[in-house]
């Protein structure tokens, strides 16, 4: 599947702008990160797009989430791609890297997204680690974002700070495609 290919099935399956929004922050962060890992750049950018592909239609139903997009996606995409779909929402164990970076990705742009909107200029460029890092430490801030599962970044021999850095990153080369403003 190509990445235009996956934007349009988000643009079919999902009418919400923040969601699209996540999708397209968690595409960037693990193209970021697969290039980090020496790893398949489109694969893991289109695994980032997709995850939340069902959530629309199973935001009532969190059992049947992921399962529903695996089942969407058919045999468009490998079983590396659907795997750390299932994991990503606990219906299977993180075991390969692709799994445990979508999981921690995931929750991550959910945080940076808070902390850039919280900012006067809303810039995401002007996020610093520093920054970052405090609302990290901040549990009262972005409640939603699992710090817990953020941390699994580091099974992948990747520090915070660093996944902080390459996350970021990923996402200001696509900062006019977030509309964060």
């Amino acid at each position: 599947m190509t990445k235009e290919e996956a934007l349009e099935l988000l643009k079919q399956n999902l009418k919400t702008d923040n969601l699209f929004t996540h999708s397209l922050a968690v595409g960037a962060i693990m193209k970021e990160l697969a290039i980090h890992l020496n790893k398949d750049e489109q694969k893991w950018e289109i695994t980032g797009l997709l995850h939340d592909l069902d959530y629309e239609e199973t935001k009532d139903d969190p059992a049947n989430h992921a399962l529903k997009t695996v089942e969407m996606l058919g045999d468009k995409v490998d079983q590396d791609v659907k795997d750390a779909i299932l994991a990503h929402n606990e219906k299977k164990a993180l075991e390969k890297d692709i799994e445990i970076a979508l999981y921690a990705a995931d929750q991550l742009s959910g945080l940076i997204v808070a902390s850039v909107l919280v900012r006067p200029s809303k810039d995401i460029a002007e996020l610093s680690v520093k920054s970052l890092k405090k609302k990290f430490k901040d549990n009262a801030f972005a409640r939603g974002a699992d710090r817990e599962k953020i941390k699994e970044i580091t099974k992948l021999n990747i520090e915070l700070d660093d996944f902080f850095k390459i996350a970021i990153d990923g996402m200001v080369r696509i900062k006019d495609e977030l509309n964060l403003v």
